[in-house]
């Protein structure tokens, strides 16, 4: 009789053992996370001057592959996220080429001259789009990388950073598109009035797509600072006393990005890029505070 008292309790409390099981083991699982986080976030690492560490890298080169195997891996999940986001961005790709042709008269103003060529439009609108969605988490997976080697307090920083890093590259798109498409455009057309032109997809996608994604990458050079000040590669006094090389050096790079020569839309590019660059400097000085 007891043993079947006993096997009756058991059956009866077994639902009740098996959630406590559970919850017992999914409170250990958050637990072990949320003490890997704190102890990630509060761990210092070795403050050797960046000189020293180069001497070691080069004394001891097998400790530079853990570092290459540990970026292997970063690149390998973003390039993966990166195709993900881009697969989704193939329902919504017409519409975005469709958008994107309107500084150019629209999608019906362009004539394709190959059989090939409206694919190839398709995939890079795709790659585009899908680059934008995946770039918090790229971000993210570099922060992963280069967090070990700055203070708790950078770390942080970089980690409430991640989410500016797409709102700058799509501002910079953004600005681009509005800004600098519409003078450019017909600047180009207006050199040779008389001149009939032929607007094809891969020449005018090629050109807004690339225009676009440069001028979203400069975009980004206040968060590189920040990046590098926390890493204590650059501070804000050497910016602010290079700030005459700094202009020159936007100037070419400004040269480079925009695809005329004339010197609006130079100024269009360069303009955004002086107060960015005088931005990093206020963001370089709250990198080092927390280094």
């Amino acid at each position: 009789m007891r043993k079947l008292l006993r096997a009756f309790w058991f059956i009866i409390t077994a639902p009740f053992r098996f959630l406590f099981w559970f919850l017992r083991t999914v409170w250990r699982w958050i637990y072990g996370i949320f003490s890997e986080v704190r102890s990630f976030f509060r761990s210092e690492p070795e403050d050797t001057p960046l000189p020293d560490s180069f001497a070691k890298a080069i004394e001891n080169p097998t400790g530079i592959f853990y570092h290459l195997e540990a970026l292997r891996k970063h690149l390998l999940r973003s390039v993966a996220v990166l195709g993900l986001t881009s697969a989704f961005s193939f329902y919504f790709t017409p519409k975005i080429a469709d958008w994107l042709a309107q500084p150019a008269g629209g999608i019906e103003a362009l004539t394709a001259i190959t059989l090939t060529e409206q694919i190839g439009i398709f995939m890079k609108v795709a790659l585009l789009s899908g680059f934008t969605l995946a770039l918090p988490y790229i971000a993210l997976e570099i922060w992963l990388f280069i967090a070990p080697g700055i203070g708790p307090k950078a770390r942080l920083y970089g980690l409430f950073a991640i989410p500016a890093i797409g709102v700058f590259f799509a501002g910079g798109m953004l600005f681009a598109f509005y800004i600098m498409l519409p003078a450019a455009i017909p600047f180009l057309i207006s050199i040779f009035p008389d001149m009939g032109m032929l607007l094809t997809p891969n020449s005018t996608f090629s050109f807004t797509i690339g225009l676009m994604f440069w001028v979203g990458v400069s975009f980004e050079f206040p968060l590189v600072i920040f990046v590098l000040a926390g890493m204590g590669i650059v501070d804000a006094r050497m910016l602010i006393t290079q700030w005459r090389l700094a202009i020159v050096l936007m100037a070419v790079l400004s040269a480079l990005i925009t695809p005329t020569i004339d010197p609006l839309n130079m100024s269009l590019v360069m303009g955004p890029m002086i107060v960015l660059y005088f931005l990093s400097i206020g963001l370089a000085v709250i990198a080092r505070r927390g280094r």
